[in-house]
């Protein structure tokens, strides 16, 4: 094979399809050298590895000829591997394009993607590529439809769901379509949603995610995809499709009046702690993607209680968050985002910030600025409780109001007083933002028992009727509730 090798450009990030051939271009401000590695059809045989020759600041470039639409590839990278001083480099670990628009397949945790150490400390050369999913040159997808009928905070009720648990056993839903974003487009689908009188859906992540390493010697996978590789990548589990399925499966649901709120999970990924895979943002520059531990740069700050935590205060990371969320919008066509773990977003080191600089990149953004904004206000880190914390222009998940109308449900004494306050807006919480109706009043979650089984007992005390006739309390705020296993 030969290809023509020049200078190439720094802008955008990733691969980018030309007339002429691709342009690459990769951050990373510790690598010593990157390597762009080409794969055939199937993605199991490396035909080449072409160095990127330019370096422009932080970012290796280069453009490669002969190169075009639908191939195959990965990226290594090569520098020290030192991880007290945060860095993991290692060359033998093919490594995903954090900046991808399609994969040939799904993540599948394989012992090759860790790196490991032989008796003399010296790393052992243990290739990846045949494990790791490949990476797709592609066109940019086609443009989303905007929704033209979003409704207000005040008239939204939402419904968080799962897209393959919606859909999976639904016998209306042809087999093939069971399970995906082209099944939620299905006629009995949206008539289940219509006929709850729900206005908008929370999708589950949906982005590439990957298994966590203790699941596998359980025979367990994740199935919620709390745990992402690719963030500008639909799951090829739920989107078999790619882009354009979830773009149409979206448009029909607008079509049907429902928004899409969409789960992102930004606190973290699924390279894990310090004895976690090797699949991307490690490998091509852990110490500037990854918040570490002052003192012992070996190890990460950990404040989502999953392994690591994104630098979201620093460039690399925003860019990265920006450029998937416009994505999400542009290409999917969704009328907004959940973020989980919010509070992530907005810490710096002296805390929480509600100007935080991803938080106000956000805000402004021409693409995202006029969608429905949802924060999870909590995490597990220093300070990391947030409710009524965020700007005005942000919904918050109102945790008080699940816990004081369960203990309200339950019979608990003096909850009249709360009571009254959760259903009237919660403006102990949000009044002093202006904003008493962005607060989402939820009974449920994907946190504990759908609402079925949450007021089991309940029922059973109650009498059968009641269960026909059960909804949620809506209040000043929005209300959000989970109904489906």
């Amino acid at each position: 094979m030969s290809f023509t090798i020049k200078a190439g450009s720094p802008e955008p990030l990733g691969v980018t399809l030309q007339d002429d051939g691709i342009n690459v271009a990769v951050y990373s401000a510790n690598a010593h050298a990157i390597e762009f590695c080409l794969f055939d059809a199937t993605g199991c045989e490396e035909v080449a590895r072409l160095r990127l020759s330019e370096r422009t600041g932080d970012v290796f470039h280069a453009h490669f000829g002969g190169i075009g639409a639908g191939s195959l590839y990965g990226f290594r990278a090569y520098g020290d591997h030192a991880p007290g001083e945060g860095h993991r480099f290692d060359p033998s670990k093919l490594l995903m394009d954090p900046f991808a628009l399609e994969i040939d397949r799904r993540f599948e945790l394989h012992h090759d993607m860790f790196s490991q150490k032989d008796a003399f400390g010296a790393l052992l050369a243990q290739d990846s590529a045949h494990s790791m999913p490949k990476s797709r040159v592609c066109e940019s997808p086609v443009l989303a439809q905007r929704n033209p009928a979003s409704k207000p905070w005040s008239q939204t009720i939402l419904y968080e769901m799962h897209v393959r648990g919606f859909t999976m056993l639904d016998p209306d839903v042809p087999q093939h379509l069971r399970g995906t974003f082209g099944g939620l487009a299905q006629p009995s689908a949206l008539k289940r949603l219509t006929d709850l009188g729900v206005t908008a859906i929370e999708i589950m992540p949906a982005v590439a995610w990957i298994d966590e390493r203790h699941l596998k010697p359980l025979r367990l996978r994740n199935y919620w995809g709390y745990n992402p590789v690719s963030f500008m990548v639909p799951d090829p589990v739920l989107a078999p499709g790619g882009w354009k399925e979830v773009r149409e499966s979206i448009a029909a649901l607008h079509e049907s009046g429902i928004e899409v709120i969409l789960d992102v999970v930004f606190n973290h990924t699924g390279e894990g702690d310090a004895q976690g895979p090797t699949l991307s943002l490690r490998g091509l520059d852990n110490a500037s993607y990854y918040r570490l531990q002052p003192h012992d740069r070996a190890h990460y700050i950990d404040d989502a209680g999953c392994g690591n935590c994104l630098a979201l205060d620093r460039p690399p990371a925003i860019r990265l968050v920006m450029d998937s969320l416009r994505a999400w919008a542009l290409y999917g066509g969704v009328d907004g985002f959940r973020f989980d773990l919010a509070t992530a977003l907005g810490r710096r080191p002296e805390g929480f910030d509600a100007q935080a600089p991803l938080i106000a990149a956000i805000e402004q953004d021409p693409v995202l600025r006029d969608l429905k904004l949802i924060a999870e206000p909590w995490d597990i880190g220093p300070g990391g409780y947030q409710v009524g914390a965020f700007s005005p222009r942000w919904a918050e998940w109102n945790d008080k109001y699940r816990d004081d109308m369960r203990r309200f449900w339950r019979g608990d004494s003096h909850m009249l007083g709360a009571f009254a306050t959760r259903l009237a807006g919660s403006s102990d919480l949000f009044f002093s933002k202006g904003k008493p109706s962005r607060g989402i009043n939820f009974i449920t979650a994907h946190d504990g028992f759908t609402l079925r089984d949450l007021v089991g007992s309940s029922l059973n005390r109650v009498g059968r009727g009641f269960n026909h006739k059960l909804n949620i309390l809506v209040s000043a705020g929005s209300a959000y509730f989970l109904m489906h296993a």
